[in-house]
């Protein structure tokens, strides 16, 4: 009998094909014989204790034009995968959180979640990497414009960015004697309202 494997992303219409690692995994899963059942966030309920997907049946190609084909939806529980990717990308927000709860509760019924929802909760990518400092580049975490600042003023070549973002998205280097300094921080920060992190810039990086 097949494998039937459950994934949570994002819209597939809107992935990067040539570099999209949830492609790669559903790929090598479709050459194993494993059937995919496609879902989105919005796609999940909770009903008596039950997590359901709208589910539509998902084949992939490794073809940069038409990469996909999509089966009809229907209403399934999750406990009838045999495991669920966790796929969706940040941001960090409410509805992410929310689904790591709905997907918990689906893992207490009996489903294997891959990564397991409280982990991604608990560890997020932006600083889990800071309880190695030692493998770090020279970092803070903070939401006051002093420190950042500081940190500025001592590193010269600065990377801030949200902790809650991806694929780039409002992260700024920032050289020495930057005017822009100020704007950036009291931007990312809400006027000092929330953590951001702040990293050296290291060279080595764009090589």
């Amino acid at each position: 009998m097949s494998i039937k494997l459950g994934v949570v992303m994002d819209p597939i219409e809107y992935i990067t094909v040539k570099k999209d690692t949830t492609l790669a995994m559903l790929l090598a899963a479709q050459n194993r014989g494993w059937v995919i059942h496609y879902m989105q966030q919005s796609d999940l309920y909770m009903d008596q204790g039950r997590v359901f997907g709208k589910m539509q049946t998902l084949s992939v190609m490794d073809d940069e034009k038409k990469w996909f084909t999509l089966g009809t939806k229907s209403d399934q529980a999750l406990t009838e995968m045999d495991f669920i990717l966790m796929r969706k990308d940040p941001p960090f927000d409410l509805d992410y959180v929310y689904t790591t709860y709905l997907l918990e509760q689906a893992h207490k019924n009996g489903t294997l979640v891959v990564n397991n929802p409280q982990s991604l909760r608990d560890y997020n990518e932006k600083i889990f990497p800071t309880l190695f400092p030692q493998c770090c580049a020279p970092f803070l975490v903070a939401s006051s414009e002093e420190k950042l600042k500081a940190f500025h003023q001592k590193h010269e070549d600065v990377i801030y960015k949200p902790l809650d973002g991806m694929g780039g998205t409002s992260i700024f280097r920032v050289k020495n004697d930057d005017p822009n300094l100020s704007v950036i921080i009291e931007t990312l920060t809400e006027s000092g309202n929330r953590q951001i992190m702040a990293q050296k810039f290291i060279p080595e990086i764009e090589n």
